[in-house]
């Protein structure tokens, strides 16, 4: 007899903690999303966990009413990793920004998606150092003047889904701060994926990168830059009376005209092509290319955690449970037996 699911609402998720990020952050909008998401899982409060960095995104333990862990720089990804796999019947979020995953953390993020840990990364990208006031990060805009770069960056920006696509992750996609139905579909569709969930999301930070993404967010302009990726439907974007789509020529994506609102030739999207995804997360909105926000790639494949629990069955079949105890108390020498 299985027992009915509890029931949520946003508030019981947010903790008793005063929120401390600039007003208007974009993180606000952010922590909104997740906490109603939260609700909506069925999942006790109990069962989730979430594990944050350092930076101003990784205050997020905080100010949720689950289990949590603020970690060190860069260090996340190995927590969560440790938790999940320990742990196994957890709901383990990751919070981490641009400069905490992508900087000090990339190694610890490739291999999470490497290893494909069935735990939910959110990664806010601000394309600047916040907490420490206003340094370029590993995802600023070549050229960008700061305190750090006075002549402007000479860094090529890391492109997150990329990094992400490159290391193997299983489930890869977008969102935007301030776009809630949009990012709490993503939040959503994450948990219900098995292996590393990558969600991008970009975030407006007020004070040391204000308007980074006005070209998604300002509602004149995303009529014609934003590319929604929806599974089975045609890859358009634009306004109504100049609506674009994109063919497939050889290798590479070609945007044309939609005519009359033809899409019969239109290329659609299929999450479980890597190749389209690899595509869609090159375009670059410099050379005029729209932006896109969705689900860009997601495939099936074995979380590292249960083939780990799957490895401690089999051992404790063959070697029996064990004794730590009487382990720490054998004495000095101890006979490791192959």
């Amino acid at each position: 007899m299985t027992s009915n699911p509890p029931v949520y609402k946003k508030k019981d998720f947010a903790s008793d903690q005063m929120v401390r990020w600039c007003p208007g952050c974009g993180d606000y909008a952010i922590l909104a999303q997740v906490q109603t998401v939260f609700s909506k899982l069925g999942i006790p409060r109990e069962d989730f966990a979430v594990i944050a960095g350092i930076g101003c995104s990784s205050r997020f333990p905080y100010y949720m009413e689950t289990y949590g862990f603020h970690t060190i720089h860069g260090r996340a990804p190995a927590v969560a990793t440790g938790l999940k796999a320990t742990r196994p019947e957890l709901s383990v979020w990751l919070v981490t920004g641009d400069g905490d995953g992508l900087s000090i953390g990339g190694n610890h993020l490739i291999h999470l998606l490497r290893r494909n840990v069935d735990l939910n990364v959110m990664l806010f990208n601000n394309r600047i150092y916040g907490l420490t006031k206003g340094q370029y990060s590993p995802t600023s805009e070549m050229g960008k003047r700061t305190k750090s770069s006075p002549m402007g960056s000479l860094d090529a920006p890391f492109n997150p889904l990329l990094l992400a696509l490159g290391a193997g992750g299983s489930f890869i996609a977008r969102s935007v701060d301030v776009f809630a139905k949009h990012l709490q579909a993503q939040l959503t569709a994450m948990p219900a994926h098995t292996g590393t969930s990558f969600l991008e999301i970009f975030q407006n930070c007020i004070i040391f990168n204000d308007d980074a993404f006005d070209n998604v967010t300002d509602r004149d302009a995303r009529k014609g830059n934003v590319l929604y990726l929806e599974a089975g439907e045609p890859l358009v974007w634009g306004r109504e009376d100049a609506r674009h789509g994109f063919v497939l020529n050889g290798m590479a994506l070609e945007a044309v005209d939609v005519v009359d609102g033809d899409v019969s030739g239109i290329l659609r999207h299929d999450t479980s092509d890597k190749m389209l995804a690899t595509l869609l997360a090159s375009l670059d909105p410099t050379r005029g290319d729209p932006i896109p926000i969705g689900i860009f790639y997601q495939e099936d494949r074995p979380a590292y955690d249960q083939q780990f629990q799957g490895q401690l069955d089999e051992s404790r079949k063959t070697l029996g449970t064990g004794d730590l105890h009487a382990l720490l108390h054998a004495g000095d020498t101890w006979k490791v037996r192959g």
